[in-house]
């Protein structure tokens, strides 16, 4: 089967920002393979400075590696190429951490929903406004919320937003930044449950970035763990939870709560 989304060796390196560590060289990718197989939900896990955001931008094509390889459904991402950027940024959309930071507030919801649909020439006009109505009521918000401002909705309704305008333009892959460590509990099992059902419904592939493997393990079959800009183990989620081969994996799984099923 071919990998939907794949790294292969990648090394990345931010100039100027080196640290002892690193030997002054600004290393935060070394090396780092894995692949995401059409309808796997991946975990990729690890403390601050893992390599996480890193990750994210070489999975969102926001960043090229300095060597190594970013492939989408088995061809390699070419982020000098605008048309097969704009097919990509059409199929594989983001999630961030923080919604209230990540909705613009002087925006109606209608239309930061609707920003995708524009800025990716998707749709206009009359089948933009069914779409992100649709998508609305997708996340378990009523159409009518379109017409209101972030402010008016609390934190974890304002993460549902943020759901819509990622799934508005028909995706094959969310890529979930922390999406629910900003959330109480009960409020996160409830956005995680969400993304559970939109995936099933809609056939997409999810990748979730966390430091908390159990919001991992809540959703994510596999499990990539970070440690270093390397990558520490990778596999089933099930196998690297029960069985961690590394000490840094296990001090990860003791530093979290479970949460409730």
């Amino acid at each position: 089967m071919t990998a939907l989304l794949e790294l292969s060796d990648v090394t990345f390196r931010y100039p100027g920002r080196g640290t002892r560590r690193t030997g002054g060289t600004g290393l935060a990718l070394d090396g780092v393979s894995f692949a995401v197989q059409p309808g796997e939900h991946l975990g990729i896990v690890g403390e601050s400075g893992a390599g996480k955001t890193t990750v994210l931008r070489m999975l969102l094509g926001l960043a090229a590696p300095d060597s190594g390889s970013v492939s989408f459904d088995g061809a390699p991402l070419d982020l000098g190429d605008r048309a097969a950027l704009r097919r990509f940024r059409t199929a594989v959309q983001p999630v961030f951490q923080d919604p209230y930071s990540s909705l613009d507030p002087r925006q109606r919801i209608d239309r930061i929903v609707g920003e995708p649909l524009r800025s990716l020439g998707v749709a206009s006009g009359s089948e933009a406004s069914d779409r992100v109505a649709a998508a609305l009521r997708d996340v378990g918000l009523g159409a009518d919320a379109g017409r209101r401002y972030p402010h008016e909705f609390s934190g974890g309704q304002r993460q549902r937003i943020a759901i819509a305008r990622a799934v508005v333009s028909g995706p094959r892959v969310l890529v979930a930044d922390e999406p629910v460590s900003a959330l109480d509990l009960t409020t996160r099992v409830a956005v995680l449950e969400l993304f559970e059902r939109l995936a099933e419904e809609h056939g997409m592939t999810i990748v979730l970035v966390s430091h908390d493997l159990a919001v991992v393990a809540r959703l994510c079959a596999a499990t990539v763990v970070l440690r270093g800009g390397r990558v520490e183990e990778q596999g089933d989620t099930g196998a690297v939870l029960a069985s961690p081969r590394s000490d840094y994996t296990r001090a990860l799984l003791d530093a979290v709560p479970r949460l409730p099923r």
